[in-house]
């Protein structure tokens, strides 16, 4: 026993037990409390004492996060999904895990409907929907295209679609234009003005837009995402700074092509007045960071996060290509006025990339001002941030928060450490309209369903079992 002891000042530190706290601060001793919570499942119990002692799987993880913090993403053009992805004419790309049309929700199948008549201007509705029961029409994620896509994220044959690339492993990843709020197809509407907006965007925004990006070098993305996080963006639910960066970074060229004036006004005003144009570029990015940090041995790192409306699905490093599901929640935010709780659909999209790769949700604490979009304090935003670092391995080095002293986002959820803690990811999102064709109708937080990560790391355990009694 130390000799000064006795002397020397106390420091107590206590986990979980509120009473215990509430006596120590009578008695004027103020403890280090820590926030502990009972493993979500009791079965995981060996598989996570095999993971907290093993070096292996640390270091695994700590390779998977090298990987996910390494990507250089920049844009370097447009082109249709048809080239992008090799989509073929009748088989539509939706968010998140795969599903089978019976279980769609309703904005998700308002969205394929539009995408139906899109691809067909003789096409019905009623047409449409026969069409996806009987199977002539197949619907397919975007993840498992290299693709991302918001909310519902549907993307058909002749849809322009953003092409980044990772400079460091030269892989690609692909995303539809951003349409902006409202009654828009990612939301599941699909009314005329719908339809005329995404044939515009085809015929007039995606071409001058891919003609002023290659008019000048590619345009590196995370210098973006950094910056517009020191201007008040979470780069999620937030994108006005990035967008206004983008919009900086290619106006130059953009004003100098040779197209109608009317052209070039028409898509400049397009994007200054959709603060999330943005979005669809980071998500890609994200997607690029993510899947090089795929199929590393013994890691337990989350290397998606997706929605379709109905599940809610991740996957593991360490686990190949499976995904673990659970049921979607019905986000809890702000809703438009004429909208309430039960008009709400449970939560879709691809966009929770933006978590696995450390903004979103995860670095709310830059942009207090989101919630006045998504509800909440703003005493939340960083009280949300904070409690990611408990379940992540790293902090991002190129994504700084000013309000924590530059400390980077927190980045690498590990499975294990939401099991054991459970404390689930913090995701901040839009919100559909349950009813096909009705479109956003607010926005808010949802919690993903413990269920994915016990389900993930219980297969973690099968597929690891030889690997770790080997290290």
């Amino acid at each position: 026993m130390p000799n000064n002891l006795v002397s020397s000042e106390l420091r107590i530190v206590t986990a979980g037990i509120g009473p215990i706290d509430d006596a120590l601060i009578n008695q004027s001793s103020i403890p280090t409390t820590i926030q502990w919570r009972l493993p979500s499942d009791p079965s995981l119990a060996p598989i996570l004492s095999s993971i907290a002692l093993s070096d292996a799987v640390t270091k695994a993880n700590e390779k998977a996060l090298t990987c996910l913090t390494s990507a250089r993403p920049h844009l370097i053009g447009i082109d249709t999904a048809a080239n992008a992805v090799d989509l073929e004419k009748g088989t539509f790309l939706h968010a998140g895990p795969p599903i089978e049309w019976e279980r769609t929700s309703g904005p998700l199948r308002g969205a394929l409907i539009g995408a139906a008549l899109l691809e067909n201007s003789d096409e019905t509705p009623e047409g449409a929907i026969r069409l996806f029961e009987n199977g002539k029409f197949k619907i397919e994620p975007c993840h498992h295209r290299g693709a991302v896509g918001p909310m519902a994220g549907v993307v058909s044959h002749s849809m322009p679609m953003f092409v980044i690339e990772d400079s460091i492993t030269g892989r690609r990843a692909y995303c539809t234009l951003n349409e902006g709020l409202g009654k828009v197809l990612r939301f599941g509407a699909y009314s005329k003005e719908v339809i005329d907006r995404l044939k515009w965007i085809e015929k007039v925004l995606a071409p001058i837009m891919h003609e002023t990006i290659n008019a000048g070098d590619p345009i590196e993305l995370y210098p973006i995402v950094s910056e517009a996080l020191q201007m008040g963006d979470e780069c999620h639910n937030r994108n006005r700074a990035g967008t206004s960066l983008f919009i900086r970074a290619i106006g130059s060229n953009l004003i100098q092509l040779k197209r109608p004036s009317s052209d070039l006004a028409a898509c400049f005003s397009f994007i200054t007045s959709n603060d999330h144009f943005f979005l669809n570029l980071m998500m890609p990015a994200g997607k690029l960071a993510a899947d090089s940090a795929r199929d590393i041995p013994g890691s337990t790192i989350v290397v998606a996060m997706a929605r379709n409306g109905t599940d809610f699905g991740i996957r593991l490093s360490g686990t190949g290509d499976e995904w673990f599901t659970g049921p979607c929640a019905v986000p809890k935010g702000l809703l438009f006025p004429g909208y309430g709780p039960e008009d709400a659909n449970p939560d879709l999209g691809d966009s929770t990339i933006a978590e696995t790769v450390g903004v979103g949700g995860f670095a709310m604490a830059a942009a207090p001002a989101i919630v006045k979009f998504v509800g909440g304090t703003s005493d939340l935003a960083l009280t949300s941030t904070q409690a990611m670092y408990d379940i992540t391995v790293g902090e991002h080095p190129l994504f700084r928060l000013p309000s924590l002293n530059f400390r980077g986002t927190p980045v690498g959820i590990d499975a294990a450490l939401v099991c054991r803690t459970c404390q689930v990811p913090f995701v901040n999102t839009g919100i559909a309209g349950k009813q096909a064709g009705v479109g956003q109708i607010g926005a808010g937080l949802v919690e993903p369903p413990i269920k994915c990560f016990n389900d993930g790391l219980k297969r973690y355990g099968e597929v690891s079992k030889v690997w770790l009694t080997s290290q």
